[in-house]
């Protein structure tokens, strides 16, 4: 490893190939970077491929927050068939077809899982249960059931459809769909809730991730052949795109260094990111009874 004053600091945008899982990923670009303080914002399963945000150095503080943003989606959806993962890498379960299944069937239930919902995450996934994985527990044997959780699908569009057969002879149909939607939502669950509605079981087939935030694919970066060198967005270029911003001048900023409230300041956002004036990101803020108060400060404060 390199020193870490020498490694990078900022977020790769990385197009992730099928078959790797996100820590995977990670491993790869803390080796590439020469730093152990590597992240990421929103786990994709290993089939899927696309966008995954990495932090590397400070910006692994931002990932939390960078978590919460929109993300956007194009997969393909099964349908006849259901599987224990409620994707093509779990067993089927069931198998009842979708020989009648029609694409205007599909058109007409999309609106219902639009909107602001409520969504049982998939069995297998990465979510805890008494402090174990979800899916440790499923492939253990065990039974779960996991909560519902509000989660909101901005947009659910059906791009096109196409009878085929699956490899045991069931008649399925499979859909091209394009989802935009809130962190938090699981796309494979959509495609188990739209099979449960129609009573033909369904699963996904593919899933790419096409954005997270301002991070899209057309900004990330295939890891092998590994680029140079890394196209790491700065903090500076992060914060702004990310937050609403707030700019202080030298002495509102030299306050922001050691943490302190900013009495009688008004911010833009919910969250915002403020920066001194010079354009450099300090730190980022939340309203409180009408100051400012600090949520996470990226900077040392200055020695004394």
């Amino acid at each position: 490893m390199t020193s870490p004053d020498a490694a990078p600091t900022g977020v790769l945008v990385v197009d992730k190939a099928a078959g790797l899982t996100s820590q995977q990923v990670v491993g790869r670009v803390r080796r590439l970077a020469g730093t152990r303080k590597v992240g990421h914002a929103g786990t994709l399963d290993p089939m899927a491929t696309g966008v995954l945000v990495v932090g590397i150095g400070r910006a692994t503080r931002l990932l939390g927050h960078l978590m919460r943003t929109t993300k956007g989606y194009r997969a393909t959806m099964r349908f006849g068939q259901a599987t224990l993962t409620d994707d093509a890498e779990g067993e089927v379960t069931s198998a009842a077809g979708a020989g009648r299944l029609s694409e205007d069937d599909l058109r007409g239930a999309l609106p219902g899982l639009t909107g602001e919902i409520s969504q049982v995450p998939t069995a297998v996934s990465a979510i805890k249960v008494g402090g174990v994985r979800s899916y440790a527990r499923v492939r253990a044997g065990e039974e779960v059931e996991l909560a519902a959780r509000p989660v909101t699908v901005h947009s659910f569009t059906l791009l096109g459809s196409r009878a085929a057969t699956a490899d045991d002879g069931t008649a399925v149909l499979d859909a091209d769909v394009e989802v935009v939607c809130s962190s938090g939502t699981y796309i494979r669950a959509l495609a188990r809730d739209l099979g449960t509605r129609f009573g033909t079981g369904g699963h996904l087939t593919a899933l790419r991730r096409t954005r997270v935030g301002p991070f899209d694919l057309a900004r990330s970066c295939l890891l092998d052949p590994a680029p140079e060198p890394l196209p790491v967005l700065g903090l500076d270029e992060v914060a702004a795109e990310c937050f609403p911003r707030l700019d202080l001048d030298a002495a509102r900023a030299a306050d922001v260094r050691f943490g302190r409230r900013l009495t009688g300041t008004a911010l833009p956002g919910p969250l915002t990111a403020v920066f001194d004036d010079e354009g450099h990101f300090l730190a980022l803020y939340r309203p409180q009874e009408g100051d400012a108060v600090p949520e996470a400060v990226f900077v040392d404060a200055p020695l004394r």
